[in-house]
């Protein structure tokens, strides 16, 4: 286990997926990050990669040949290695191997920084493609989720989603796990949205989330809230397990998008997968802070 700590903030990291395991206030010791409970949902804040969300089937076709993926990817079961550490940062990387190939046929590095700046977490990613001249497709996101309530006296529907800018998005709803465009809409995200349980009856509120953004959780009764600010990412997913009193919200800038439900199954056609030249990088970033 990695640990990062400055004066605000200390914050683990695990080596096998690159994956947060602990967001604290350093002073007080009040854990923002859920801890994972396979009763509700078993991970905590999963590298989402080289897909996002989930394929019709399971399975996509490139050049072909049909390969078999589950639902976000291999990165968040992978084992990554530490590149560099210091007090406040640490940079993690996986490869791809025979392994990887049997299910996505690339050859790649992801790279994950994670950064503690004051009360804030850098959340970084870096993808690319090693091979010199084959054109290599890949989605990459986050996953984290948040406690919620965040303190013992408060209730889940103590809080509510801010969205800045105050705007309106285009909204894509799901029909099972995948997407129904020709039912999006324009959703009132330039208003604050009251968490309740039954936000998440048909699973995750997608938006489209273009230039800078940021989402937070926050509370009348509670001085305490976080944050997720970002620019550049196409999409963000706000999940917390239908049908459930799951105590936790997710809060996920993607680079991606699940199957819709009309998919043809190649993956150069698929809605938000991006495209690297043979040799080409990129890299993007999130970030967290808590109050």
């Amino acid at each position: 286990m990695i640990t990062l700590m400055n004066d605000l903030l200390t914050v683990s990291i695990s080596t096998k997926g690159a994956e947060l395991q602990s967001i604290k206030r350093t002073d007080e010791g009040l854990e923002y990050l859920w801890q994972g409970d396979p009763d509700f949902w078993g991970r905590k804040a999963p590298v989402l990669f080289p897909i996002v969300g989930r394929l019709k089937h399971d399975e996509y076709r490139y050049k072909g040949k049909t390969y078999a993926l589950n639902q976000h990817g291999f990165a968040r079961d992978s084992d990554f290695q530490v590149e560099e550490q210091t007090d406040t940062t640490v940079r993690l990387t996986t490869t791809s191997s025979l392994q990887t190939k049997e299910h996505y046929p690339f050859d790649f590095q992801l790279s994950l920084t994670y950064t503690l700046e004051k009360n804030t977490v850098n959340v970084s990613y870096f993808v690319k493609n090693t091979h010199e001249s084959e054109v290599m497709y890949f989605s990459v996101g986050g996953h984290p989720g948040f406690n919620v309530p965040l303190t013992s006296d408060t209730t889940f529907e103590d809080y509510y989603i801010t969205f800045l800018p105050r705007r309106p998005r285009r909204q894509i709803p799901l029909v099972g796990p995948y997407l129904d465009l020709e039912s999006t809409t324009l959703a009132q995200t330039n208003t604050e949205i009251d968490l309740k349980r039954s936000l998440f009856d048909n699973d995750a509120l997608i938006y489209e989330t273009k230039g800078k953004n940021n989402f937070s959780i926050n509370s009348e009764k509670t001085t305490h809230s976080v944050s997720i600010a970002f620019e550049g990412f196409p999409y963000t997913g706000i999940w917390s397990p239908p049908k459930k009193e799951a105590p936790f919200v997710c809060i996920e800038p993607w680079y991606g998008l699940a199957d819709a439900s009309e998919f043809t199954g190649e993956l150069n056609d698929k809605l938000g997968i991006q495209k690297l030249e043979g040799a080409e990088s990129f890299s993007a970033n999130y970030t967290i802070s808590l109050t």
